[in-house]
Parts: structure tokens; sequence; C-alpha cells
């Protein structure tokens, strides 16, 4: 079955080829990565080893064109592998522990997984300060009906886009909100689900409730996108702090340290779009992040300041963080999904999925007919 996605002359056909190709150029690279990373030491020269690798899995995602399966590659290779890798090539990271076999070696560098902490901790004097946003306790697994209520809820998005010509754009770009955000949440409980199940890992959520954020800290510290925070923070966040520390004192260090984890991030969210848009960027996308990571210095600074003196309570606080993310989302984010068409895309992309789960399912069904009437 053929159809187009976006570019003209591109079939899906083409684009499960070319993501199955990609896919075992990601599994032969780690493959390198975790057998190198044995004989050659770490620190520089282990790093120029990795650096084909890192190039690689830049051009990788262009060769994939697709809403759904392109956006979800240049996100796990572009972005989490390099970096995954990055921290490998000084010894760091997930990927670091060498009791890790080539499976879950490889599940942990392609894939947004982590596993979880030990359920005896260390005492807390032995645990290093917690600076700024991260996560300080297991996050318990949610209920397959919390799952199957939002999977219904992106059928409804779906159906509810047909009339969206005569529904308000901002009424419109909510919707888009809570699509993004559920497509996300069960496309990486998917990928955990099936790496427990395979590799009998126990993995973390990938979210926790952000619409209960109760302040900026706590949506992207504790509550969005959990597995980005976590590999910014070794390989942004904590470099930053200990070249800062030195400078500008222990008290202070984290503000810039959260800065600078913001304006990476900025730069890898301009990445990823160019990759799923193929278009130069505007750098809205850039200012997005940069101006919540001035907001985020500014709200810790004031923490710090009052130190906890005065707090707004979570029934004014909660609200008002939704409002910020979301309204800054509607200003710089979400124009530029709409820029490269991503609603169209992705609608027409699900059009044939469905088409083809149709033809799979007629065909089953046609098949049993014809072996039951046969003589």
């Amino acid at each position: 079955m053929e159809g187009e996605i976006i570019y003209p002359n591109y079939s899906l056909d083409k684009e499960i080829s070319n993501f199955i190709k990609v896919w075992v150029s990601v599994t032969i690279s780690l493959s390198y990565c975790k057998f190198t990373s044995k004989i050659v030491p770490k620190g520089l020269l282990r790093f120029l080893t990795f650096t084909p690798i890192i190039c690689l899995f830049l051009y990788l995602p262009l060769n994939l064109h697709s809403m759904h399966l392109g956006g979800m590659s240049c996100f796990f290779v572009a972005w989490l592998s390099n970096f995954k890798i990055l921290l490998l090539a000084f010894d760091k990271g997930p990927l670091s522990d060498p009791t890790l076999s080539l499976p879950k070696f490889l599940a942990i560098g392609c894939l947004p997984i982590k596993k979880t902490e030990p359920k005896n901790p260390p005492p807390e004097s032995e645990t290093k300060p917690n600076p700024s946003p991260q996560i300080t306790k297991k996050l318990g697994h949610k209920s397959v009906w919390n799952y199957a209520l939002k999977g219904l809820l992106m059928a409804a998005f779906v159906q509810i886009y047909d009339y969206s010509e005569r529904i308000h754009p901002k009424v419109m770009l909510v919707i888009y909100c809570f699509h993004i955000y559920f497509m996300l949440e069960l496309m990486l409980a998917a990928v955990a689900a099936l790496a427990r199940a395979t590799l009998g890992l126990e993995l973390e959520p990938q979210f926790n409730d952000p619409f209960l954020s109760t302040s900026l800290q706590d949506f992207w510290g504790k509550r969005w996108n959990l597995m980005v925070s976590r590999i910014l923070r070794p390989t942004v966040y904590d470099p930053t702090l200990s070249v800062s520390t030195r400078i500008m004192g222990r008290k202070w260090a984290p503000l810039p340290a959260v800065f600078a984890t913001f304006v990476v991030s900025a730069l890898m969210h301009e990445l990823i779009f160019y990759y799923l848009g193929r278009k130069r960027p505007t750098w809205e996308i850039t200012w997005f992040f940069v101006l919540h990571g001035v907001c985020l210095v500014v709200e810790i600074l004031m923490k710090k300041v009052l130190k906890g003196r005065w707090q707004l309570p979570p029934v004014i606080s909660t609200p008002l963080t939704v409002v910020i993310v979301m309204g800054t989302g509607f200003w710089l984010f979400f124009p530029q999904f709409l820029r490269f068409k991503a609603d169209a895309r992705a609608f027409e992309e699900y059009a044939i999925l469905g088409a083809f789960v149709k033809d799979v399912v007629g065909g089953a069904v046609k098949s049993r007919h014809f072996n039951g009437t046969a003589v």
C-alpha cells in the first residue's frame, strides 16, 4: 500500500523501509560504542572514537519525513542517544554501567527509558545536594485505565479536527496542547512497557501529571518529559554548575546552570523542528525556552531571597502555572507546528494507518470466509 504523506513522490512503504534502515544503523552504532568503551579509556580519546557516531545520529533523521516515525526517531536518536553517548565518552550516564548486557545497553541507549533507583537508597547524609529541580522520589506506574482514557480522548480529538473550521482557533490550540501531551505520554509508555516485557527492566514513567504543577520549577523539573530533565542534568546543568560555583559561589551558581540548560534544550528543540518541517528556523522555539529559562531563574531567585516566607497556595499557583505554560506555548511554540502543517500531516498519517488496518482486517475476514465455504 502506498500513500503520500507530505512530500511529493514519498510513499509510506519507503518511509517504513527507511525507518527500519535507520534503526538497524542505530543498533549497529550503539553496539560499536559499547565494545569501544571497553578498550578505549574515557576522556578525549574515547570522545573522538564516538564522534563519527554522533555525526551519524544527527544525519539519520534526515532520511525520515513522517510526523510519527520521523518525529519519534529524531527525538530518540539525535537528542537522547547522542547525549548518552557524550556521557559515556567520559564514563558517566546510564550507559556507563559495566553490568549492562548488550540488549539492555541498546534499549537504554536509544530509547527514553532508565532503570529505577534501588529500593533501599543510601542514607540522606550520603546523597548529593539537590540544588535544581529533579525527581526526588519514585513515581508509581499509572493504571491501564488512565492510558485507555487518554487514548479515547486522542481518538475524540481526531474526530473534532473534522470540524476545526467551526471552532475558535484558541480552543483548537488548547486541544493541540492536550493532544501532544497525550500522544507523547502514550508513545513513551508503550516504549517503556515493551522494554519492561522484553528485558525485565522496571522503568519510571516519563510524565507526572504536569497539569498539577504548582510552579515552573515543578513543571519542568518534576513533571514534564522527565527523561529530558534527567539527560540534561549531567550533560549541561552539572558542568555549568561546577564552573559557576567557582566563579560566583554555591548559593547563586544554580542560576546560570538552569539558564544554560534551557538554552541547550532550546537549540535541540529547534533541531527537532527542522527535522520535522525542513524549514529555516525562525527562532520562536528558542525564544520560548529562553523565556521560560529566565522566568525559572527569577522564580528560583525569589525563593532564595524570600526563604520560604511567602508562597502562593496551590489553588492559585497551579492554574497560574498552567496559564503561563499554555499562554507562552500559544504565542511561541504551537505556531511553529502549524507552520509546517504538523496537524494536517498527522491526520493524513492517521488516515493512512486506518486504511491499512482496514485492508488487513478486511483481508483476514475474506480469507476466513473463503476457507469456511471452500469445498
